[in-house]
């Protein structure tokens, strides 16, 4: 009895010990959106993420130097929105929003993914389930293009069927 009473205490001193332990603090402050500047333009001017996700596009054309079309204008305000949404209230940028839509991107989020394209263009709708089997960060892009390689295949049957 003596023995069982002696290593539940020394059980319930070793767990209590790891509780007690504090996590660990971060020690970089949080980022203002009106503090990151990057250049932009030719010529090299800084501008901060606040005034970018603010910004009118004409404003930008002066800075760039270059004149935007309709559906730059279109993708110029859609970037701002988000941007916008990762400025939170208090004007600190939150990273975490900016890395999952920047990952997007650097991962060809809605370009061509020749895989994909592959896979259905090559094994026909064998080649789309596997495409939606494959999980990774680029599945949504490479299903839509997996899609897009069997419609191509069909109306390439079609063609050479008329």
């Amino acid at each position: 009895m003596r023995k069982l009473a002696l290593v539940l205490t020394g059980l319930c001193l070793v767990l209590s010990s790891f509780a007690a332990v504090e996590p660990p603090v971060s020690s970089n402050p949080p980022l203002k959106a009106s503090e990151i500047y990057f250049p932009i333009g030719k010529n090299g001017e800084l501008i901060s993420l606040m005034e970018l996700a603010t910004i009118k596009p004409r404003e930008m054309q002066k800075f760039t130097g270059k004149k935007m079309k309709f559906f730059d204008r279109i993708g110029f305000k859609m970037a701002q929105k988000k941007l916008r949404e990762s400025i939170d209230r208090d004007g600190t940028f939150n990273k975490k929003k900016v890395k999952k839509m920047m990952k997007k991107f650097q991962n060809g989020g809605s370009g061509f993914h020749i895989g994909g394209f592959a896979l259905g263009f090559l094994l026909g709708l064998i080649g789309v389930l596997i495409a939606y089997l494959i999980n990774d960060d680029l599945k949504s892009t490479r299903v839509k293009w997996a899609w897009i390689g069997w419609a191509a295949w069909v109306v390439i049957l079609i063609l050479l069927l008329i």
